[in-house]
């Protein structure tokens, strides 16, 4: 259960890094990981010119970042689950 929860915070920080952690959805978590750079690089360059602009979507970026963070936890677990031995 460790390596779930380690996919899951490295996913809400920086989502696709968990997906990678977690051995699932490899190729959508470099594109994610790829998006995230690009989002955070326009992120902070509104952040003093637009603040209203910053604070939408510095919300927006928490929500996506939960969905992540819940996803992979989703799909990591059931990983973990499915590969354990079956009581008798």
């Amino acid at each position: 259960m460790g390596k779930v929860w380690a996919a899951t915070i490295a996913n809400f920080f920086l989502p696709g890094l968990g997906y990678l952690i977690a051995g699932v959805k490899q190729g959508l978590a470099v594109l994610w990981l790829l998006g995230v750079i690009g989002l955070t690089y326009v992120e902070f360059g509104i952040k003093e010119s637009e603040p209203t602009l910053y604070g939408i979507m510095f919300a927006s970026v928490l929500i996506m970042n939960l969905a992540f963070a819940i996803d992979v936890y989703r799909v990591a677990r059931k990983d973990v689950v499915d590969s354990e031995p079956a009581m008798a």
